[in-house]
């Protein structure tokens, strides 16, 4: 995933995020600088999805 993609729009990006998976909630979409790969993780965990899988999802919102 692009590093400018999540600061620049993070928050748009992250409520259609919750939109189209209804079980993520906010402390799934917490972004802390430094701590993406941890975020992106437990999405991957919770979503069943691979990281090319996410990140395409998330290239597509």
């Amino acid at each position: 995933m692009n590093k400018e993609l999540v600061k620049g729009n993070w928050n748009e990006q992250k409520g259609k995020l919750k939109m189209k998976f209804a079980t993520l909630n906010d402390d799934d979409l917490m972004y802390l600088e430094g701590k993406k790969d941890e975020m992106l993780g437990k999405l991957q965990i919770k979503l069943g999805k691979t990281k090319e899988e996410l990140d395409k999802i998330i290239a597509e919102l």
